[in-house]
């Protein structure tokens, strides 16, 4: 095993310095897990015995970025550790004078995921309608790789895959593999390409390396190792780990984000709360609530967005579901923090967003803060409630003999508010329009 470790080492190298005469610069996709972990290591390895064998002016003069991809509803588990490596992996990097740089990619605010299903009122994930990869995980990365194709031309990305993970990554690896190469065109990404040096490597491998190996950037291994067993359901084939006679067995378990709704079932937050994880338990539950309330229509509009009929009157979620499902999430948020004052499960940022598409959307009935605060007992004013209050007074007042002109122009008011707020000013005229339109229609009934 040592014998095909030292040869993956070997190759790495030879790409690094010798089949490859450029500089283009590598990304290596870091999720934190077991495979990008090994990867990183042998990578790491590889850059060690060129320092210590090849004269330093013809060292290491490429790039290697880590990137890592925080879609934000990331298990809080694996959050917290990744968060910990990265800053380990940089810490070390500069210690050892390596060229390793971190990188972390998050999804823009329009494209994460409370914003889109509380905010919009998109139905949460499912294999029918997976709206959620391509906008919390392809996209951020691949804005990465783009900046770096277009600063030097061509980019080569390193990835963890292995053709033991399953029969169906086994056919994808040799169908875009050729003969006798190592990098392969990336299928998506001009002037990108994808070299994946442990592709060869079976499971019993990958421990084999995480619990025989020191991480060469200093970080314990063995609590990667722990995370994976208390995660791993007993469904999951165990291989057993032959370093150590004092290891049990590890499953394949995967980590996603804790609110998948595509999955059947979160086997690894279900197996981590049976282990002593009782604190993750709302989360789970949550999960759990917004897959089964999917599809019952009294929670869905009988309309899109952009206005035509829905298929089965299965539209987005109604406004008055949306605000319960951010009461329910902040509350576990709330009892989450009683566990770790650091767990936050829908940033600032987003709570904002949220209020300025309701607004966007006609829906004047709730209010971000107000539900904020009715769970924190603040009196914050995300979308200056206090002063949106006064202001609505005084219209009230100017305009009771026709309150309902009186409201009009408050929510006119609030539009251009909220466009204001996201410092996107743009299709304010048609929006107007159409909330002027909505009245005049319903002024004539």
């Amino acid at each position: 095993m040592s014998r095909r470790i030292e040869y993956i080492i070997d190759e790495i190298l030879d790409q690094y310095l010798y089949a490859d005469t450029t500089f283009r610069p590598w990304i290596i996709g870091f999720s934190g897990g077991k495979d990008s972990t090994v990867l990183l290591t042998l990578v790491w390895m590889a850059l060690k015995k060129i320092k210590e064998t090849i004269p330093a002016p013809f060292q290491l003069r490429r790039p290697i970025y880590v990137v890592c991809n925080d879609t934000l509803v990331e298990n809080p588990i694996i959050s917290s550790y990744v968060d910990d490596v990265l800053t380990q992996i940089e810490k070390a990097a500069r210690e050892q004078d390596m060229p390793i740089f971190v990188r972390k990619t998050i999804p823009k605010l329009e494209d994460t995921f409370w914003v889109n299903v509380i905010g919009k009122g998109y139905p949460v994930p499912n294999n029918a309608f997976r709206w959620c990869t391509e906008r919390m995980k392809i996209k951020p990365t691949a804005r990465f790789i783009t900046e770096q194709v277009d600063e030097c031309g061509e980019a080569i990305i390193l990835i963890g895959t292995r053709k033991a993970e399953s029969a169906t990554r086994a056919r994808s690896i040799k169908k875009h593999e050729r003969h006798g190469e190592r990098l392969t065109h990336h299928t998506l990404l001009q002037n990108t390409w994808v070299y994946a040096p442990i592709k060869e490597l079976m499971l019993e491998e990958v421990w084999y390396i995480i619990n025989a190996f020191p991480s060469p950037w200093g970080y314990d291994n063995s609590i990667l190792f722990n995370i994976y067993m208390d995660a791993s359901a007993d469904d999951y084939e165990c291989p057993t780990v032959v370093t150590d006679k004092s290891h049990g067995s590890c499953g394949q378990s995967r980590f996603g984000c804790w609110i998948c709704t595509v999955v059947k079932d979160d086997k690894s937050m279900r197996s981590l709360i049976e282990k002593g994880r009782g604190w993750m338990q709302p989360l789970y539950d949550f999960r759990m609530q917004l897959d089964q309330e999917r599809n019952i229509i009294s929670n869905r509009m009988p309309f899109r967005r952009d206005g035509r009929p829905a298929i089965n009157d299965m539209g987005p979620y109604i406004f008055s579901y949306r605000a319960s499902m951010l009461q329910r999430l902040l509350q576990v948020q709330k009892t989450l923090q009683e566990h770790d004052p650091k767990i936050k499960l829908i940033s600032d940022q987003e709570l904002i967003a949220i209020q300025v598409n309701w607004y966007r959307d006609f829906n004047f009935g709730y209010s971000v803060s107000e539900i904020y605060n009715s769970i924190y007992k603040t009196s914050l004013a995300m979308d200056e409630n206090s002063k949106n209050k006064l202001e609505a007074d005084l219209m009230r007042e100017v305009c009771k003999d026709n309150p309902e002109e009186g409201e009009l122009i408050e929510q006119l008011l609030l539009l251009q508010k909220s466009k204001s707020l996201m410092k996107r000013r743009h299709g304010l005229p048609n929006e107007i329009e159409t909330r002027l339109k909505d009245f005049l229609e319903r002024k004539k009934k």
